[in-house]
């Protein structure tokens, strides 16, 4: 069976990864020429045998079962092929509408997984930590587990859910929904079940703002049973719309991970895991030996400073975490990607904690210009310092930590760049190893 995957983006390489993976033919499309192909191992592993041809700009790449072009778009080769997957970013295109009426999308010709009972979990922050908690939940109450979703989000995508639902048997079905592909993932998945871990300002380059989001989650809630947070405040406009509402709260169980804001991911694996009849003793038992999830928040205890470092790459997930830490010392930022300016405002939340220095380190970009032009707009006061690179990073934190005074130092490392901060994450957590 051959499946054209159009649009090359995250989800289309993973897409196509998880296709050549269960030895399906791969057609690969995308208008731009500039894709970046070493995501997807298939070509890269077989450097010696890929044919590459560039005539009037157009790039064609051909090796084994994948064939790849790059600067066109070419309708009789998508629908020529047995199925058709729509990148999420291009869901809503005039090509994508034309794609749809063919009948061949891969979610409606290979549909075993919408015989699954399906839960989503959407939201800002929070998503991959609860999907996490409540598949170690339902597979310690003896269910066979599909997990997966949001490519960005560190699953392999949306198409890999597909596939494996069509080869293997499962009871249950759990589902990433980043919140820029609420559209593609309704039609993608029937869902029985959804959960908003919360609303943040994240994105807004693609919602527009935050109603325009808000609006796009409704629409997405329609006629499902969803999971919101007490004090969210979205009861009202969901309550007509809707099958059911159910609300969480914090969960009260003693977390090894850190922070409040995992206890609210915790009350909502909980909430979720009780309507489906799981047993209490069985939900507090996984969620007492739950460990953190690799890349989000951390806390580290170095000799003479609390380092907190994960993901946090939007101003909601700081301003969750800096209402933790409270006093904070030292700041290493990430940087954001030139066009995404709304991430810039981690930096207007970080400064009204008044950090001694601020740290700017390469994570989503090599350019610092934004940054310190933001952070010069907003008037901070204190040292900014840059670095270039993972090891300058490192070396500054442990240089920080040798603080002559009894008060340990607060040092936060986050912003944009989860790959650099989870290296840097682990290095400091062999440092502590080693001492």
């Amino acid at each position: 069976m051959k499946i054209s995957v159009v649009g090359l983006g995250v989800e289309g390489k993973k897409a196509i990864n998880s296709l050549l993976s269960h030895e399906y033919e791969v057609y690969g499309t995308d208008l731009s020429l500039n894709v970046r192909i070493e995501n997807i191992p298939y070509i890269e592993n077989r450097v010696e045998e890929r044919e590459v041809e560039e005539i009037n700009n157009k790039i064609t790449i051909k090796t084994g079962k994948l064939s790849i072009d790059l600067g066109v778009n070419d309708i009789d080769k998508i629908l020529s092929s047995d199925g058709i997957l729509i990148s999420p970013g291009l869901w809503k295109s005039d090509l994508a509408k034309k794609l749809k009426n063919s009948n061949k999308l891969i979610s409606d010709i290979l549909a075993k997984h919408k015989k699954l009972p399906t839960i989503g979990i959407t939201g800002t922050n929070g998503k991959t930590t609860t999907v996490l908690m409540l598949k170690e939940i339902l597979e310690k109450s003896g269910k066979r587990v599909l997990v997966g979703g949001n490519g960005g989000g560190g699953f392999s995508g949306y198409c890999d859910l597909i596939l494996n639902a069509e080869e293997n048997q499962y009871d249950i079905m759990l589902v990433e929904v980043c919140d820029m592909t609420l559209d593609f993932s309704d039609h993608f998945f029937d869902f029985n079940i959804v959960g908003l871990t919360n609303i943040g300002d994240d994105h807004m380059n693609v919602h527009g703002s935050i109603h325009q989001y808000e609006q796009s989650l409704l629409n997405f809630f329609k006629d499902k049973n969803i999971f919101i947070n007490i004090d969210g405040k979205f009861e009202d406009k969901a309550e007509n719309i809707v099958k059911e509402i159910h609300f969480y709260k914090e969960s009260n169980i003693n977390l090894k991970a850190f922070g409040k804001f995992n206890l609210l991911n915790a009350g909502l694996a909980t909430s979720i895991a009780k309507y489906l009849n799981i047993d209490d003793n069985v939900i507090e038992k996984t969620l007492e030996n739950f460990d953190e999830v690799e890349g989000r928040l951390k806390l580290i205890e170095l000799k003479n400073s609390k380092v907190f470092i994960g993901k946090t790459d939007n101003s909601h997930a700081i301003k969750a975490i800096l209402k933790e830490i409270k006093d904070l010392d030292f700041a290493f930022i990430g940087t954001s990607r030139v066009k995404e300016t709304h991430r810039l405002d981690i930096l207007n939340s970080v400064i009204k904690y008044n950090p001694k220095k601020i740290i700017l380190f390469k994570g989503l970009s090599d350019s610092f210009t934004s940054s310190l032009n933001r952070l010069k707009s907003l008037k901070y006061k204190g040292e900014v310092i840059l670095s270039n690179s993972k090891k300058e990073t490192l070396d500054l934190v442990l240089k920080f930590d040798k603080n002559e005074n009894n008060k340990k130092n607060n040092i936060l490392i986050g912003g944009n760049g989860q790959e650099v901060i989870m290296e840097i994450q682990k290095a400091l957590i062999t440092c502590v190893e080693y001492e």
